[in-house]
């Protein structure tokens, strides 16, 4: 995890976030997005750090990552990780209180 915020130190919270080996890209327009996308894996190959690609995913507009659901309209919390706590049954005396 060091390495990867040594390696994207300039590059995080302004178009990137990295969490361990994971890489969230996000970027205002398409345009961007794929300078942003040029950016980091130039980033990553001037490193000698490489990407399988088949667990890639590019050109999202929704992402579940950390337990949370980015998209265009902002961040909420995934609701898979609060179904436990929304579905959980209200106590119905003062025991199971």
């Amino acid at each position: 995890m060091d390495l990867m915020n040594r390696v994207f130190h300039p590059f995080l919270d302004k178009f990137a976030v990295v969490f361990i080996d994971d890489i969230l890209v996000y970027s205002k327009s398409k345009e961007d997005h794929t300078e942003h996308l040029r950016v980091v894996l130039k980033t990553l190959a001037n490193h000698r750090l490489y990407v399988k690609l088949k667990k890639c995913d590019f050109w999202m507009e929704k992402v579940h990552f950390l337990g949370h659901v980015i998209s265009v309209e902002g961040i909420s919390v995934d609701p898979a990780k609060v179904a436990n706590v929304v579905d959980w049954p209200r106590p119905t005396n003062i025991t199971k209180v």
